[in-house]
């Protein structure tokens, strides 16, 4: 509740508990506000309170109340008194000085007439009015960041004048200025169009550099600033990044006082996007020519524009080939090998037709001899678009290095062969007075671990054995000599002073007596096993505390809704342990419609689309209802068939129980607005009743008593009371909640419950009601409340637009058009009337939340929105359009499919 509605709600209980004495002398009655004394007729009596000396008054003494307040505000007081009861008033009152005093308020019974209590609401709508500008200043910082980031870098000038000049017209100023921090100091960026002299950059530069950079800055506080811009109402707004200023915008000849925050936040929209671009862009051409320059180091370089047929070489490049410095691609080619001539050529075409980069090692026959070719490392990168997109490179002559990879990749290939026949390293160990040492290691040990095979020099493999894994290597050579065989694992060190992970399998081996002689064992390089399997390890202990430590439900079960697995989030919501889930059938919290809806859904995962997103009800211990937000992926097995889905969820209760609210607050508030409709339709039958009763009583007064006569009037008064009936019904069923899940019903049943309350109304203000009841009735699922509510809100406002026409134009015949279109697949509800129709700028708009074209004080701006929402949620769309006569909106809503 806002603090308005809070104060609001104060005054109003003291105002009723006022209310509760007027019995008593008016004297009594507190002071508060503005009362007025009105009789019968509405005309003023007596006022009282401090309000009264703000109003302008009449001086006649029959003065109406009609007579003290705006025109717009009529609407309000139509009818007598005794019909502005039970309803809060919006009265707009005249002052002496031409304005309006806002007000708010309702009408109290006395003995002797009526008092109206009311108080001054003037700070309520200035708050809404500050709400609505830091919109409109929202709307225009992003819509200047928008239009200078969307653009292209070779537009970047002409949209930031283009916006400069809209950003000038939005301030109602003369002209604008951005200059921007270059090499030579500040230089103008952009102008806007209008003619101004304006001071040279020379001359401005010194004055904003002694300006404070976070600050905005008027002519009208600087002597200098006036000096150099004598046009009224200059301002000069800097646009900082961390304590430097960046830009300088300047406005000039502003007819109203900018206020600082909105200037400098539309400053920074303007020039944050504008300055950043402006230096990537800079950016963007040093690596261009960092790029070109690097790849010329060390080489000759060359360029082919891919327009063009020729390429230009480095001329000490084209020297060192004996080749003119500009040569067509055909020639180059021909200079190189024949085995490498298809390649090149399949790379230039590519380049051509896609734009690559170059990467490419060719032979080049030297003066067309094939005997010894060169190799040259050919490399290259597209720059440019259009006409100017080309290929700059570079050459370099890799023969010394082709020679070399050739001799490495034949030794590589004898070392590849010699570890591919020996993949585990064989050592011996020779046992000597109870101690084993290193007699002998394959050469599997040099790639392994990087150590030299056993020479002058014996290596001791206890010395490469992690420190936390000798208990283990002395637990083997005890096993070993004990046992006779040993299987073990441990880390050993390599040259590098790294470590492997080695499987060690060792046999000792005894002689005739019995006693040993030595080991023979292989160790078998593990580690990207090992490695492998601390990984998983690690990423299942991961996945488990997020599992566990998530405030989201996840779980697991079968495609029959029985639970495999759940975390506590989900085990709590359903008031059980983790260890009771398991079992459990998700189905038994769900309505027959969700469940089937549910298991609908899964049935309709695959292993291509294998995730699914719905919002669910369910109906948990302790709770009413609630809804979560639940998203599944299914898991399949190599046939494709689902075996179990995982899920992951949240609760959205909240959410769903605060939309469910303000759907009930928006119904309300249309009961609010008819009740003066209501209270015609229930009186119209209730006088006619009285009026049979009043002629039968007359007939039985005069003795002249017929049966016939009796039973007509009492079959009419039967009529009229079953009338009333249903309008007291319908307005029931109306204002109460909506069912939880959508229900099918007849979209034209929507449209004879609005009409029900609102027909008579709308007759006895003289609009025309055109009702087409269609010959068909298909079923739609939804709410058919809401559906009505939906339907009230468009006719009330074909209403209020209606009689504001009317006022304008008196010989206006209003109408209000209301028909059904139907096809196979689609209803449409369609509600017309000849009110003018809507601005076509705000057609877009209409249904965003509190947006009014209603004067202030007079509606909410949330009828359009919230009805949006109400047909969204049955699937369906609401839009509007302008007829020939007037505005037409559309619902159109999916029928219901039995198949």
């Amino acid at each position: 509740m806002s603090g308005g509605q809070r104060l609001f709600g104060r005054w109003r209980g003291r105002f009723a508990q006022a209310a509760t004495t007027a019995a008593e002398p008016a004297a009594s009655v507190s002071v508060v506000g503005l009362q007025v004394w009105i009789d019968d007729q509405a005309i003023v009596q007596r006022l009282a309170g401090p309000l009264r000396s703000a109003l302008a008054l009449p001086t006649h003494s029959s003065t109406r109340l009609q007579d003290c307040v705006q025109p717009y505000s009529l609407l309000v007081l139509e009818g007598e008194p005794a019909d502005w009861q039970a309803q809060a008033l919006d009265l707009d009152f005249k002052t002496p000085s031409g304005g309006t005093l806002h007000t708010r308020g309702w009408l109290q019974a006395q003995p002797d007439g009526w008092l109206l209590q009311l108080f001054d609401i003037g700070d309520l709508l200035q708050h809404r009015q500050q709400s609505v500008r830091a919109e409109r200043q929202r709307h225009l910082t992003s819509h200047l960041a928008a239009a200078l980031r969307d653009c292209s870098i070779e537009c970047l000038g002409r949209v930031a004048q283009e916006q400069l000049q809209w950003l000038v017209h939005h301030w109602r100023a003369s002209g604008g200025r951005i200059l921007l921090r270059g090499e030579a100091g500040w230089q103008t960026y952009a102008t806007s169009s209008d003619p101004l002299p304006w001071p040279s950059d020379e001359v401005l530069g010194p004055l904003l550099g002694r300006l404070a950079p976070g600050q905005m800055t008027s002519s009208a506080d600087d002597a200098e600033l006036r000096e150099l811009l004598p046009q009224a109402g200059a301002y000069l707004l800097p646009y900082a990044q961390g304590h430097c200023v960046q830009a300088w915008l300047i406005c000039v000849g502003a007819h109203e006082a900018m206020v600082a925050a909105d200037a400098l936040n539309a400053c920074a929209a303007y020039a944050e996007p504008l300055v950043s671009r402006l230096a990537a862009f800079d950016l963007q051409q040093q690596s261009e020519r960092l790029d070109s320059l690097q790849l010329q180091l060390g080489a000759g370089w060359w360029q082919w524009r891919l327009s063009e047929a020729s390429l230009q070489l480095d001329p000490g490049l084209a020297a060192t080939l004996g080749v003119p410095a500009r040569l067509t691609v055909s020639q180059c080619l021909s200079r190189v090998h024949p085995a490498d001539r298809e390649a090149a050529q399949l790379a230039l075409a590519e380049l051509q037709r896609d734009g690559c980069a170059l990467h490419l090692n060719v032979r080049l026959l030297d003066n067309n001899v094939q005997a010894n070719p060169r190799w040259y490392r050919l490399c290259g990168q597209v720059r440019g678009s259009g006409q100017q997109r080309r290929l700059q490179g570079f050459m370099l002559d890799i023969s010394d290095i082709k020679f070399q990879q050739v001799q490495a990749s034949a030794a590589q290939a004898r070392l590849e062969n010699l570890i591919a026949s020996s993949p585990a390293v064989i050592y011996i160990q020779r046992y000597a007075e109870g101690a084993l040492q290193a007699e002998f290691f394959s050469a599997s040990l040099q790639p392994m671990l990087g150590w030299g095979a056993v020479g002058e020099e014996v290596l001791q493999p206890a010395q490469w054995v992690h420190p936390e894994d000798q208990p283990i290597w002395l637990a083997r050579t005890r096993t070993l000599l004990r046992e006779g065989q040993v299987r073990s694992r441990y880390r050993l060190r390599d040259h590098l002073g790294g470590y492997h992970w080695v499987l060690d399998e060792a046999r000792l081996l005894r002689d005739d007596l019995g006693l040993p002689v030595e080991v023979v064992g292989i160790w078998l390089d593990v580690t990207e096993a090992t490695e492998a399997a601390e990984r998983t390890r690690l990423s299942e202990e991961r996945y488990r505390v997020l599992v566990e430590d998530s405030p989201a439900m996840i779980c697991r079960y079968t495609p029959e809704l029985n639970l495999v697995f759940g975390n506590q989030p989900l085990a709590d919501y359903l008031e059980c342990s983790t260890a009771q889930l398991p079992g459990i059938n998700l189905g038994q919290w769900m309505s027959a419609a969700q469940r089937e809806a549910f298991v609908e859904r899964l049935a309709g995962l695959s292993v291509e689309q294998p995730v699914s997103t719905a919002e669910i009800c369910l109906t948990l211990p302790g709770r009413e209802h609630a809804w979560w937000v639940w998203a599944d992926r299914g898991l399949f097995d190599e046939q494709g068939r689902l075996l179990e889905i995982q899920a992951v969820g949240r609760d959205n209760t909240q959410v769903r129980r605060t939309q469910q609210q303000l759907l009930q607050s928006a119904k309300m508030a249309t009961l609010g607005e008819m009740a003066t409709g209501l209270a015609h339709e229930i009186n119209q039958p209730l006088n006619v009743m009285r009026m049979a009763v009043v002629n039968a009583l007359k007939r039985l007064e005069n003795g002249d008593v017929q049966a016939d006569y009796l039973q007509d009037k009492l079959k009419r008064i039967d009529a009229q009371v079953q009338r009333a009936s249903r309008v007291v019904d319908h307005m029931r069923v109306f204002g109460r909640r909506s069912e939880v899940e959508q229900q099918l019903f007849a979209p034209w049943q929507a449209v004879e419950g609005a009409l029900s309350l609102l027909a008579e109304g709308l007759r006895g203000k003289g609009v025309e009601l055109r009702v087409e009841t269609p010959a068909q009735a298909l079923m739609v699922s939804g709410h058919q409340d809401q559906l009505e509510q939906v339907l009230i809100n468009l006719m009330v406002n074909a209403r209020d637009a209606l009689l504001a026409r009317r006022e304008q134009q008196r010989e206006l015949n209003p109408w209000i058009a209301v028909r059904m279109q139907a096809s196979e697949r689609q209803v449409q509800l369609l509600v017309e009337d000849n009110g003018g129709g809507i601005e076509p700028r705000l057609l877009e708009r209409i249904f965003e939340p509190f947006f009014t074209t209603k004067p202030v004080g007079v509606g909410t701006g949330l009828g359009l929105s919230v009805s949006y929402g109400i047909i969204d949620a049955m699937g369906g769309c609401l839009s509007a359009e302008n007829a020939a006569e007037g505005a037409c909106f559309r619902i159109e809503l999916p029928v219901h499919s039995t198949s």
